[in-house]
């Protein structure tokens, strides 16, 4: 199994507010679709909520929910109690790659996860009033690369920059 983590966060790693992002960044958006396209998206039931209805369950990936409700159900996505739980049910995937999405609470879980190899980390260059942040984590442990640059433009108000951490 491969495990990454992919985020966008502003310049004070802040990652939300309200139970919603704080940006409209189409570009930003289109790398993730792209990134995690084919390939299986775990989230917290609360980032679940807050994709709009029309999105949700993200399209052409295997949606996984986390939720301590046990009787939580989001139709066709696969829901655990624990990031452990799920990790263990993907143990033996090869092909695809299990990609944490979010919200705070489930990167807080993950960021130390031994089986976490990689992360795609969005540093959106502008500073919003967020109430959810992305935790600071050890970057010597890391080796990190610019895998994207993106300047401001009509359709995207804040320029962007995406690094690549690959575990060391």
């Amino acid at each position: 199994m491969k495990l990454a983590l992919i985020v966008a966060m502003d310049q004070n790693r802040g990652i939300g507010k309200d139970n919603d992002l704080m940006w409209h960044l189409p570009a930003e958006m289109r790398f993730f679709t792209e990134t995690t396209k084919g390939q299986i998206v775990v989230m917290g039931r609360k980032n679940y909520d807050s994709i709009p209805l029309k999105y949700r369950p993200l399209p052409n990936r295997e949606n996984v929910i986390l939720s301590r409700n046990r009787s939580f159900d989001a139709g066709d996505c696969k829901v655990f109690t624990s990031i452990d739980d799920c990790l263990v049910h993907f143990s033996e995937e090869k092909e695809r790659t299990v990609f944490i999405i979010g919200g705070g609470q489930i990167y807080n879980q993950a960021i130390n996860h031994p089986s976490l190899e990689k992360m795609y980390i969005t540093e959106i260059h502008y500073p919003f009033e967020p109430d959810t942040f992305f935790p600071v984590f050890d970057e010597t442990r890391w080796k990190k690369e610019s895998v994207l640059k993106y300047e401001a433009d009509e359709k995207n108000p804040h320029s962007f920059e995406v690094f690549k951490y690959t575990k060391i």
